[in-house]
C-alpha cells in the first residue's frame, strides 16, 4: 500500500483538469483509468469530432482537448495508472483505500470520482458475430488509417453521421446502412452527410461480412428487395453501446440509477469521496464537459479542506501563483 493525496477514476476531460486542479493545490495525484490511454469516451469515440462548447474554444478537436488537458496537468505531476480498474473501497485510519485490478492498493486523502459513464461496451454487429480478422472497428481513432478506403457505416445515429461526415474526404467510398427510414442522429448533420456523395441506404441490414483475415466486403439486404454485396475494406459499427458502473456499484455510494448523487460540494455519501462530471447527478445536473470543469475545481477545492483542515477552500487565483 502507497499514499496519495487524491486519487482521481477516470481519465477523461474532467478527470484531468482535475488532475491539473489538484496538482496546482500542491496535492499529490494518481489518474485511473481503464481504458489504455487518457482522454475516456472523448478519445475512444470522437477522437476527430470537433467541439463547439468549451470555453476560450471557438472550436476545438475532441483529441486537441485531451491532448492540452494533459500538457496543462504534466508541471504537475500526476501519475497515471491506465489499463487499470479500481475495483474495491475500504477505509483504514479514517482514510480512503483504493484497490486496483493491478494489484496495487491506494491509501488516499480522497477520491474523486470522475468515471463519466462508467465503463461502455460498443454493441456489437450481430452478422460479424464470428468475424476475427480485421477491419472491423467500433470507432475510428485516426482518420488517416482509413485514407483510400471503401468504408461502410452502419447506425442511424449522431456517431454513424459524424463518421460518414470525417471519412468522406479521406475514403474511397462511404456507405451508410441503417435498419430503419429514419434516423436519431441531428437534422443538420444528417442534411451535412446528404450534400456529400455518401451513398445511404435504408430499411437494410449488414447480414454478411466476406473475408477472413480481412473484411473485403459485405452483404446489405434490403427489407423487401434484394441483397447487394458492397466493397469494404473497413466496416465500423456505430450502433451505440453499453454502460455499466461496474465494481463502483458495490462501493455504498448513493446511485441515481447509473449516476452518483452529490451535494453541492460535490461530495458522495462516502467519507472523503467526491465525484464530478457525467457520473454525477443532482437537481439541475447538465451534462457537458464545461459543466464538468468547473465541478472538477469545486470537488478539488473541497477534497483539499478535507484533507488539510487548515487549508483555505478559495484556492486564490491561479494568475498570482506565476
Amino acid at each position: 500500500m502507497r499514499a496519495v493525496d487524491v486519487a482521481i477514476v477516470g481519465a477523461g476531460p474532467t478527470g484531468l483538469f482535475a488532475a491539473y486542479y489538484a496538482g496546482f493545490r500542491g496535492l499529490s495525484v494518481a489518474v485511473i483509468d481503464a481504458l489504455p490511454e487518457p482522454g475516456g469516451q472523448v478519445t475512444a469515440m470522437y477522437p476527430e469530432k470537433m467541439i463547439y462548447d468549451v470555453a476560450g474554444f471557438p472550436a476545438i478537436r475532441g483529441r486537441d482537448l485531451v491532448a492540452n488537458l494533459v500538457e496543462q496537468a504534466a508541471p504537475v505531476n500526476p501519475e497515471y495508472l491506465l489499463g487499470v480498474r479500481a475495483t474495491d473501497l475500504s477505509y483504514l485510519d479514517d482514510k480512503p483505500v483504493l484497490a486496483l485490478s493491478s494489484g496495487e492498493t491506494l491509501h488516499c486523502g480522497s477520491i474523486i470520482m470522475t468515471a463519466g459513464m462508467g465503463s461502455f461496451t460498443p454493441r456489437p454487429l450481430p452478422a460479424a458475430a464470428a468475424f476475427t480478422g480485421e477491419g472491423l472497428v467500433y470507432f475510428v481513432p485516426r482518420l488517416a488509417e482509413l485514407t483510400g478506403h471503401d468504408v461502410v457505416i452502419v447506425g442511424g445515429g449522431d456517431s454513424a453521421f459524424d463518421w460518414a461526415l470525417s471519412l468522406q474526404p479521406v475514403a474511397r467510398s462511404v456507405t451508410l446502412v441503417h435498419r430503419r427510414d429514419r434516423f436519431r442522429a441531428h437534422a443538420s448533420t444528417v442534411a451535412k452527410v446528404r450534400a456529400l456523395p455518401v451513398r445511404i441506404i435504408t430499411d437494410a441490414e449488414v447480414a454478411k461480412v466476406h473475408g477472413e483475415e480481412r473484411i473485403t466486403g459485405c452483404d446489405v439486404a434490403v427489407r423487401g428487395g434484394a441483397t447487394e454485396t458492397l466493397p469494404a475494406d473497413t466496416v465500423v459499427a456505430a450502433l451505440g453501446f453499453t454502460a455499466d458502473l461496474g465494481p463502483l456499484a458495490e462501493w455504498g455510494l448513493e446511485l441515481d440509477r447509473r449516476h452518483i448523487r452529490v451535494d453541492s460540494r460535490m461530495a458522495t455519501n462516502r467519507p472523503r469521496v467526491f465525484a464530478a462530471g457525467d457520473i454525477t447527478e443532482y437537481p439541475g445536473k447538465v451534462r457537458l464537459i464545461a459543466t464538468g470543469f468547473g465541478e472538477a475545481a469545486t470537488a478539488v477545492n473541497n477534497a483539499a479542506v478535507v484533507i488539510d483542515p487548515a487549508a483555505h477552500l478559495f484556492p486564490g487565483h491561479s494568475s498570482d501563483a506565476g
